[in-house]
Parts: structure tokens; sequence; C-alpha cells
């Protein structure tokens, strides 16, 4: 067992193991605000070029200078980006309800010139007092600045989830933890008193980051200080964390309506989070495998006075720590590359069926997760009912993986999921109910999907290589998560486009993970020949029992990744 024995030896589920976990998941809750953060932060209210300046200051009403300065779209409401080039005046002499019927063809009659809103924009600011579309004008020609905005948050994750993970196995899970903590609030805090966007955008990618370090080390501190019997347990809890989260946003967001304000509600807690991290216990594993059996030995001590056990922690010395971590500390001197993934034909296959997988899972669900305006509705009860399918969702996930297989289970939920979102080409817009019911399924699939993503790639890397195997298709989910608000843009030019894309990515990569073994019940491989004798049909020389409880360990640990 290694290290196993000495966790039980100091208590593996006391007082330590309790309070250490609750205060880890607290932080976990508001990852999700700041994931869709933008989805308020970045809303686009109805908008229409501001009257031309000296309509301004005479003394007609609002509606009357609506009238002779804006015209109408196809669907009668006024024009976003367009305003006549003179005032119309002959409008106010005709009756308001003919003339509102008749406005966009009288204009293509007349063939009346029309240009931008070269005197800025008014915004009907019902659902929000400020975005930062609204503070800083980023609509019509500058409407793609927005989804520019998440790609670059996106690029954050990305890129922390590279730096922070390697950075993590040299100098520790706590003292990244830490500075993980301070990054999100000083950079969260810093965002919210942007004077400009590229400064707001600056101080997102350090959010981004900032949340990439903190799911990263937050849940291996967790997996590393609890036993395998709770691990499943935990890293449900862990994933329902999240999931509540997005509940919390859509709460904040509802009480707090300018974009300043609600960054600073989801950013200013981490403070407090940065403060309560100088109390978590550095993971004596990670010690003893980086050379520091004695802070190890001192750590396991800690945590077995805090657990009522001092007597059986006073046991523990170096003898007992070098004899019973021997195999662990022998495997710990083996290297492996992301190349081991490529070398061979069964490896190669299951890595890029995986690698479709991940990214077209992450791809598809912050496409739909990041346009709740699309479908018409309130979005404060939109962004509700779109995290609590999550709730059902990964349960009957939990259920198919464990009666049905997790092959059958990954491949269904991503072939609905694209089903759904290609169903909702076909309806009228005007049929927003039926649109949002639609998008709620496929939403649902997704997350079932990074539901199974986690435990089934877990189970088909072998052991030597796993955290390579698992830190390349997380990879693949940050790129999907960054092109995924890119592909929104492609709206302008052919409106069906992006819905097309999105609702074909996860029924190609559901087609792909049909080539993927089966593993339920099968033993966990060790090695890449055990991989390999798998995809040619020859049984695994692992035990049962082993694969088991391997099985166990891995599919919690890597549950928190995205």
């Amino acid at each position: 067992m290694g290290f196993g024995e000495l966790l039980e030896q100091v208590g593996s589920t006391g007082r330590f193991q309790v309070l250490q976990t609750t205060l880890l998941l607290l932080p976990v809750m508001l990852m999700a605000s700041h994931n869709l953060l933008q989805n308020f932060v970045a809303l686009v209210p109805p908008h229409f070029c501001n009257a031309h300046t000296n309509l301004s200051q005479s003394q007609m009403s609002a509606e009357e200078a609506l009238l002779v300065t804006v015209p109408l779209d196809q669907t009668g409401k006024p024009e976003r980006c367009l305003r006549y080039a003179a005032p119309q005046w002959h409008l106010l002499t005709k009756n308001r309800s003919s003339s509102s019927g008749k406005d966009g063809d009288t204009n293509a009659g007349l063939d009346v010139d029309l240009q931008g809103c070269s005197d800025g924009w008014t915004y009907n600011m019902t659902h929000m007092k400020s975005t930062i579309i609204s503070d800083w004008n980023l609509v019509c020609d500058q409407q793609s600045l927005k989804q520019m905005g998440q790609m670059v948050y996106m690029g954050g994750v990305l890129l922390g989830s590279v730096v922070f993970g390697g950075l993590s196995d040299r100098y520790g899970r706590r003292i990244l933890l830490l500075i993980s903590h301070l990054l999100m609030a000083v950079s969260g805090t810093c965002a919210a008193f942007s004077t400009a966007f590229p400064l707001f955008c600056l101080f997102r990618f350090g959010c981004g980051m900032a949340l990439s370090g903190v799911g990263l080390n937050t849940f291996s501190l967790i997996v590393e200080w609890i036993p395998t019997s709770v691990r499943t347990m935990v890293g449900t809890t862990t994933g329902y964390c999240y999931t509540v989260g997005q509940l919390i946003l859509a709460l904040i967001a509802y009480f707090i309506r300018d974009w300043r304000w609600l960054t600073l509600a989801v950013s200013l807690p981490f403070f407090v989070f940065f403060l309560i991290a100088w109390w978590f216990h550095e993971s004596s594993r990670w010690l003893v495998m980086s050379n520091n059996p004695e802070q190890a030995i001192k750590n396991l001590k800690s945590v077995a006075k805090f657990n009522g056990r001092k007597e059986e922690g006073e046991k523990i010395d170096m003898k007992r720590l070098q004899e019973t971590m021997k195999k662990e500390m022998s495997c710990s001197q083996r290297t492996h590359s992301v190349l081991d993934l490529f070398r061979t034909p069964t490896m190669r296959r299951m890595t890029i069926c995986l690698s479709a997988v991940w990214l077209s899972t992450s791809f598809a669900y912050y496409g739909i997760a990041m346009d709740l305006q699309k479908f018409g509705l309130d979005i404060y009860l939109i962004q509700v009912i779109f995290g609590a399918v999550d709730i059902p969702a990964k349960v009957v996930m939990v259920v198919s993986m464990t009666y049905i297989g997790r092959r059958t289970s990954q491949s269904g939920a991503l072939i609905i999921a694209g089903i759904t979102v290609l169903i909702n080409l076909l309806i009228p817009y005007d049929k927003q109910t039926a649109r949002t019911c639609m998008a709620v399924l496929g939403k649902g699939c997704l997350a079932a999907s990074f539901n199974c993503c986690y435990l089934y790639s877990g189970e088909l890397f072998p052991t030597i290589i796993r955290q390579n195997g698992m830190g390349w298709v997380s990879m693949m989910a940050r790129v999907g998560s960054m092109v995924a608000p890119m592909v929104l843009l492609t709206a302008d030019y052919l409106p069906w486009l992006p819905g097309l894309i999105y609702g074909g990515a996860p029924i190609l990569s559901g087609i792909a993970a049909i080539f993927l073994p089966e593993t339920l019940g099968s033993p966990l491989p060790d090695t890449i020949q055990d991989v390999e004798d798998r995809g040619t049909g020859r049984s695994s020389k692992a035990s049962r029992k082993e694969a088991i409880i391997l099985q166990d360990t891995q599919a919690d640990l890597l549950k928190q990744t995205a």
C-alpha cells in the first residue's frame, strides 16, 4: 500500500481530512463564477445609434428623436449599427403606427442614405446597470472583441495548466496554491478597476492562469491526504461543488448588476482563501518523492496529533518511511514523456480518439454555456437552469457507466448532445421555449460527457504515463474552450454555421469514441505493453484486486481538471 499504510496509521479520515477538504472545496464553487463570468459582465444590451448632435440638444422627446434618426430592421426593431445620414423629418408627420410598419420598405424604396453610429450608442440597461460592452462600446464593428476577451481568458487557463502543473511537481502543491489564490484575488480586483478593454483582458488572462493553479493544486492536496475508499465520494462532491458554483453565480449576478462590483464579488473572497491556505499541510507523499522526508515525517506527525493519534504518529521515523514507500520511491526514478503516447499503434490510436473526445466536449460545452443571450429568456433564469441540469446529468452518467459501460456511455452522450444542437437549427427562432429545452438537454449531455472523460481516460492510460496522458487530453480540452468563442463570430456571415459546428463536432468525436476499448470491470494497465496486449486481445497480467484499487484512485484523482 506504500503511503496508504502511513496514512492509516496517522488517521486517514479524521478531523484533519474533514477540515482541510472542506476548506479546499470552498474556492471550487467560485471557479465556476470566473469561468462563466462573461455571461454577465459582457452581456450585450439592446442598443441603437445616438441622435445627431444638434438633435440631442433640441426639445424633442426621445421617441421622436429615435423615429427620425434610426431606421428599423426587418423585425421592426431599431437598427443597432446604422442611422440616417440626415434626420428624416417627414416621418414625424406620418401616423406612428403606420410609419412603424412601413419604415423599412420606405428606406429601401427611397434609397435613404445611412451611416454608422459616429456619435455613439444608447443602451437599454434592463438586465445590468453596466457591462464592459456598454462602458467600452464593444458593439457593431467592435463586437468581435467580446469573444476575443473570453478567448484570452481561456488562453490563460491553458497556459496556467501547463505552468502551474509543472511548477507544483517541482515546488509543491501548497506554495503553488497560495500563489494561485493571490493571483486570482489580485488579477480579479485589477480587472474590476480596469480603465480600458486591453487592461481588462490582461487581468482576465491572469485570472485564467490562477484558475488552473487553484484547480490542479486543490485536487492534488485533497486526494493525496485521503484514502482510496473515500475518493469516489470526495471526487463526486468536488464535481457538485462546481455545479453549485454555477447557481451561486446566477444569485450573485441577480443582486449585483454592475460588472465592476460583480467581478469584485467573485474575486475578493480569494484574499480570504489565500489566508486560509497558509494552514494547509503540504502533501507528505510529494515531500518524500521530492527528497524531503524530514518535512514529510513532521507533517505526518502533525496530522496524527490533529486526529488524536499522537502516539501512533510518534512511531513514524526515517527508517519506517523508507521501508514503507520503497516501491513508490523507486518508481519515481523512471522518466517518461508525452512522446510515449504516440510511439506504439494502440497507444497512438487511443490518444488520438481521446484527444477528439476531450476537445469536442469542451468546445461544444463552452460554445453553448457562453452564449445564453441567444435563447431570448431571462439571463438569470437560464443560468440557473443550465447549472441545475448538471446534477441529474452526472447521476445518470454514473449509473450508465456502472451498468452499461464506459465506451457506450461516452459515445452516446456526445452523439446525443450533437443531435440536440443540430435539432435546434431546425426550430424557429421565435420558439424560444423549445430551443431552450433542446439546448439544456445538450448541455446536460456534455456535462455528463465531461464526467465520463475523467474516469474513462484514467482507466485507458497506463500507470507509468497516466499523468502525461491526462495532461495531454486536458490541454486538448483547453484548446477547445479557446476556439469555442471565436466560432460564434461566423454567425455574422452564416447564422446557422456555429450551430452546425457545435453539433457536428460532438457527433464526430462520439463516433471516434467507439474505437476505444471498453474498461468496465477490466484491470487497469500498468505499462505500455499492457495497453498493447489489450489492443491485440491478450489479457493483462495485472491482478484484478490491484486494478480495482488503482481504478478507484485514478478516477477521482483526475476528476477536477476541467
